[in-house]
């Protein structure tokens, strides 16, 4: 046989055993498996009220359990430490859990919980301000960022919420109302740990669900129960005292479940 027949019979032959090598080297290399998810997300709508009506900024008027006619110009709130109950046992707990609802920016009153663990969940609790670790902590970012106006420094801590407006009723100049509830601690602490009920009703975080639980924000029930409280009597609260807590005590129970979508 020729030379260059034999290297080319070589040749072919070191290329076809090499590719038979990779070819079982290939059949047997299994192909890595995707883990199957085991968590989902979870929205949650806060809508504010004025009783029974969807609060109108600046130019809407309404009237408070005293009688006293309002006008809102501003209407904030912290929402923090937000805790799902699963059905059965567990909980689900929000990673860095502060949000700043702002009545003036409705897109703060819906954010999603993330990397919820799959299941049905028949609970929530979460507190309405910010916890005594972070008013510490001195100025930060995102929804505790002073930006916000909220912020009242080391002393005050944050702003827990806070209610503005006009009343005729008010005795202040304008006739400007402003009621700014802030502290974490002592005997004024304003900080209030709510669980709204569900009400029988179910949020089911499936791999292809995403729940969406609604919430209503009353903001008429700062001025009555346990306190009554008048504009013409208290027009303005900046600062912290008995009166700032009474109107904490009020507000503790306006936000409620309203619906559930799963």
């Amino acid at each position: 046989m020729k030379p260059h027949k034999i290297f080319f019979a070589f040749f072919l032959s070191v290329t076809l055993l090499a590719s038979s090598c990779k070819k079982d080297k290939d059949e047997e290399t299994p192909t890595p498996s995707v883990p199957a998810a085991t968590s989902g997300s979870l929205a949650l709508h806060f809508e504010n009220m004025v009783g029974d009506s969807a609060l109108v900024m600046n130019t809407e008027s309404y009237v408070t359990a005293n009688n006293d006619t309002i006008t809102v110009s501003a209407f904030k709130y912290y929402i923090s430490n937000i805790v799902l109950t699963k059905s059965g046992g567990g909980t689900y707990v929000e990673n860095e859990s502060y949000h700043l609802i702002d009545a003036s920016d409705l897109l703060t009153g819906e954010f999603t919980l993330p990397n919820v663990p799959f299941g049905d969940y028949t609970g929530i609790t979460f507190m309405i301000g910010v916890d005594s670790t972070r008013n510490v902590s001195g100025a930060q970012t995102g929804a505790l960022d002073p930006v916000n106006g909220m912020y009242m420094g080391m002393g005050a801590g944050y702003i827990q919420a806070t209610l503005e407006g006009l009343s005729p009723q008010s005795t202040s100049g304008g006739h400007m109302f402003m009621y700014q509830v802030a502290g974490f601690q002592g005997i004024y602490n304003p900080l209030k740990t709510i669980s709204p009920t569900f009400s029988g009703g179910i949020a089911t975080v499936t791999s292809s669900v995403i729940p969406e639980i609604h919430f209503k924000t009353n903001l008429l029930e700062w001025f009555t129960t346990p306190n009554n409280i008048s504009i013409s009597a208290v027009s303005m609260v900046m600062s912290v005292n008995s009166t700032s807590l009474n109107f904490a005590d009020n507000y503790a129970d306006m936000i409620s479940v309203e619906h559930i979508h799963n």
